[in-house]
């Protein structure tokens, strides 16, 4: 079986889930090539090659400094060709599922997004993933023609941390850097904080921190784990905090260590974004909020008073207080 995993950089630097891929393929075994496109990819290869990317192949060039669906498409399918990988998988984060919808479609093969785990039956790998709000998980093989598809959610997967690897320099046809659309500049709405996406600790506000004024209290409290501020649809949609902060059903799908939710009800739409965390704690004045039924811990009462001590905890404990 051979498995091409498609490494994801944002200005310069590997996401933290491309080695989460490289410990999936692992998993099933098989043949595994690596890919990294960047604007100069061999030393983001050289990092994957020494985390066990097994063949890693880099492409460089100026286009690629910048992600770009239409481009990236090109450049991997040509590659696809070249290697002929029974399996692909990729991150299932924002860029991830945009560009493995894409290249599925342009490749002609099956797709299967958000998935927790691959098995292999009858020498075929087979994804699972979860549906209905967690109720129900699903084996997903491949039927048809073409590469099978894979996005791989993160924070599910350990990071792989050593193993061979060598590095091979590729180029493609001038034409996959044809495109109708220019990405000249990337501007990141929350510069200087951590992704919901790939922290370990989310801390999400709720309709129950009362307003956006007491949000930067909020950040406080993830600042002292390390961690990342996520929110609920509710303040969303009240223009409290931008979109990239949502955490459910309709914003991101998060798996972080510890998770606390913080005057959240635990609408089932925010739950199925955050219930397979490993720890969740939730902080709520309703002794009958929904959350309580899936939160390992449970605090009954006014944020306003927990939120502060908990910092203040949490701050002497990093000062050994």
């Amino acid at each position: 079986m051979k498995i091409l995993a498609v490494a994801l950089q944002k200005e310069g630097k590997l996401a933290s889930a491309s080695f989460e891929l490289l410990q999936a393929a692992k998993s099933v075994g098989g043949e595994l090539t690596s890919l990294i496109l960047a604007e100069n990819a061999k030393p983001l290869a050289d990092e994957l090659a020494a985390r066990g990317g097994g063949k890693v192949v880099a492409v460089s060039h100026p286009d690629l400094k910048f992600f770009n669906d239409e481009i990236h498409v090109k450049v991997i399918k040509e590659l696809i060709a070249k290697y002929s990988p029974d399996v692909v998988l990729g991150i299932a984060s924002f860029y991830g599922k945009a560009l493995f919808s894409r290249l599925s479609a342009s490749c002609g093969g099956p797709m299967v997004s958000d998935v927790s785990q691959l098995t292999v039956s009858d020498g075929a790998v087979v994804a699972v993933r979860s549906n209905y709000g967690g109720s129900v998980l699903s084996s997903v093989g491949k039927s048809g023609d073409g590469p099978f598809f894979i996005t791989i959610r993160p924070k599910i997967f350990p990071e792989s941390n050593d193993g061979a690897g060598e590095v091979v320099e590729e180029t493609v046809a001038d034409s996959a850097y044809e495109a109708k659309m220019t990405v000249k500049e990337v501007k990141s709405e929350s510069a200087g904080t951590v992704s919901v996406t790939e922290a370990d600790v989310i801390v999400s506000a709720g309709r129950g921190v009362k307003g956006p004024e007491n949000l930067p209290m909020m950040q406080e409290l993830a600042n002292s784990l390390s961690g990342a501020l996520g929110a609920s649809r509710a303040i969303v949609d009240a223009g409290w905090i931008p979109y990239s902060h949502q955490v459910g059903q309709t914003g991101k799908t998060v798996n972080p260590k510890l998770y606390m939710a913080v005057g959240i009800s635990g609408a089932i739409q925010h739950l199925v974004g955050m219930q397979t965390s490993g720890t969740i704690v939730a902080v709520n004045k309703d002794k009958d909020a929904p959350i309580f039924n899936i939160a390992n811990y449970s605090i009954v009462g006014d944020a306003m008073e927990i939120v502060p001590a908990l910092t203040k905890k949490f701050k002497a404990e990093l000062k050994g207080e």
